[in-house]
């Protein structure tokens, strides 16, 4: 699995541009982590294999591996959107128009807060590679383009 993540990620990352990732980077321990020669710890080696300027969100396994940040949340400003990425969806910030999370694997994409979008960046729920935020973006409008228009059918067609 290790192979196919770098390959993917490789395919859309160049080396000029700037990756964030939103925790849990890597794993201690999987049988193909033996294979690090030359290198102290597993983060250094899998970062030498991916292209791109990292910039690392703490995640929850990230004290039992070798990635190190000290940064636990960080807000972008983006085409007139405040952004926040976290790693865990419960420490989202309402005060943001989107927070962009990890943690959940593929238990779902999108969800509302009162205030706020939270959209799940995660590999499992995209193809296993690294989307963009014009792509994440785009996905979010998408939803939100067919829940209107899903809510406006349903209040032109009222069920009993």
């Amino acid at each position: 699995m290790n192979t196919v993540l770098i390959k993917n990620w490789n395919a859309r990352i160049k080396p000029e541009d700037t990756v964030f990732v939103l925790g849990d980077f890597c794993f201690k321990t999987t049988s193909e982590n033996k294979m690090v020669s030359g290198f102290t710890n597993i983060s250094d080696y899998f970062q030498s294999q991916l292209h791109g300027h990292k910039v690392f969100i703490k995640g929850n396994h990230d004290n039992k591996t070798s990635t190190k940040t000290l940064i636990k949340s960080l807000h972008i400003e983006y085409g007139g959107l405040i952004i926040n990425c976290v790693h865990d969806p419960a420490d989202f910030d309402p005060g943001c128009d989107i927070n962009f999370v990890g943690h959940i694997h593929q238990n779902w994409l999108i969800r509302k807060s009162k205030k706020s979008i939270l959209f799940n960046v995660g590999v499992d729920v995209h193809n296993y590679m690294p989307i963009t935020i014009e792509e994440a973006l785009g996905k979010i409008a998408r939803i939100k383009k067919n829940e209107a228009i899903e809510e406006y059918v349903n209040n032109q067609n009222p069920q009993p």
